[in-house]
């Protein structure tokens, strides 16, 4: 597998899309009761989130000057092989 710079937007968005399906499958499963609008915020606000920090990520990679890949498929030069 090839590697890749850490993306912290997406691994926000990860942990909020599985928190909503842990939150829906507990109440799937009986463990609890959830109302059927609870997991819209949990959503909604974890994209937010993700958005902000995918935001101030970039604006960091920007500033310390790391080099950015022009195309996803061409593997970067100042990773190893």
């Amino acid at each position: 597998m090839l590697r890749h710079r850490f993306q912290p937007g997406r691994l926000v968005a990860g942990v909020f899309l599985i928190l909503a399906g842990v939150i829906h499958a507990g109440d799937a499963g009986g463990l609890w009761e959830a109302p059927w609008f609870v997991v819209i915020p949990v959503v909604v606000g974890g994209l937010c989130l993700a958005g902000a920090v995918g935001g101030v990520a970039r604006t960091v990679r920007r500033r310390r000057g790391a080099p950015r890949s022009t195309a996803p498929d061409e593997p970067r030069a100042d990773l190893p092989r």
